[in-house]
């Protein structure tokens, strides 16, 4: 099988993770500049075998679109015509209360999780997570 990258998208940052090649477990691998978020995955792809990408969707509590669905909805076109890959979306809502908390559950001090980046990261973990749980 071939690895799935999970993008937590946001216009200055993009959050990135990627399963293992039996697509078991979601790992956090970088977190990009969005502007140089092609540029990062044509490297990547042309290095790792991926078959898909999963983009986390921004909704509002009751379901709405946000701010960002916009941004998201280009993404997603972007990414398919661009690499010719798969793209399915996951409901991204409370993720980057998930990764605080799971900073904090994990022993990392103030400072470090002030890393916004890392939240990032850790947000795509989570919305990998749960795209391959609903996948099994």
């Amino acid at each position: 099988m071939a690895k799935i990258i999970a993008l937590d998208y946001g216009t200055k940052r993009t959050g990135i993770a990627v399963t293992d090649d039996l697509q078991i477990i979601a790992s956090g691998l970088t977190t990009v500049k969005t502007h140089d978020l092609f540029t990062f995955l044509k490297d990547y792809l042309s290095k790792n075998d991926v078959e898909a990408f999963v983009l986390g969707e921004p909704k509002r509590l009751d379901g709405s679109e946000t701010d960002s669905s916009a941004h998201v909805r280009g993404l997603y076109k972007k990414l398919g015509t661009t690499f010719e890959l798969e793209v399915h979306m996951v409901d991204e809502r409370f993720t980057s209360k998930m990764a605080f908390q799971t900073m904090i559950d994990s022993g990392l001090k103030k400072k470090q999780r002030q890393n916004k980046g890392l939240v990032d990261e850790i947000s795509a973990t989570i919305i990998l997570q749960s795209y391959l749980e609903t996948k099994k």
